[in-house]
């Protein structure tokens, strides 16, 4: 009797056609410190033609400056491959990178979800 595992997957129903270690070659630390917050930007000094169509779509994205977090997202993929395949870009010459200049801290933080959930 056909249970719900004969069917075939379908579309997207089957996940993602590449895993993310084989996007990275293995890689599981990036070569750049990365945080999330980290804000990307391309130079302009990379032919997106001649590269891998992962690195590609990241220029693309990367065309204004882009946090690692929102750059992740568009992708559907893990942060910690972002940042491997971006840290790709920021050795090629193909990417810059900064730290946002007013990060939160902690305490700010928890001050404003306090204020929050007291509305």
């Amino acid at each position: 009797m056909p249970g719900p595992s004969d069917t075939p997957w379908l579309d997207n129903e089957a996940g993602p056609l590449l895993r993310p270690y084989s996007l990275t070659n293995g890689r599981t630390e990036p070569s750049e410190p990365l945080s999330l917050q980290s804000l990307v930007r391309s130079t302009g000094r990379f032919s997106p033609e001649r590269i891998e169509p992962v690195h590609a779509k990241m220029l693309t994205l990367c065309r204004h400056a882009t946090s690692v977090a929102e750059v992740a997202a568009h992708l559907r993929q893990p942060a910690v491959v972002t940042k491997v395949l971006l840290s790709d870009l920021i050795d090629w010459g193909a990417l810059t990178t900064h730290a946002p200049a007013d990060v939160p801290k902690r305490d700010q933080l928890e001050a404003l979800l306090n204020g929050l959930q007291q509305l």
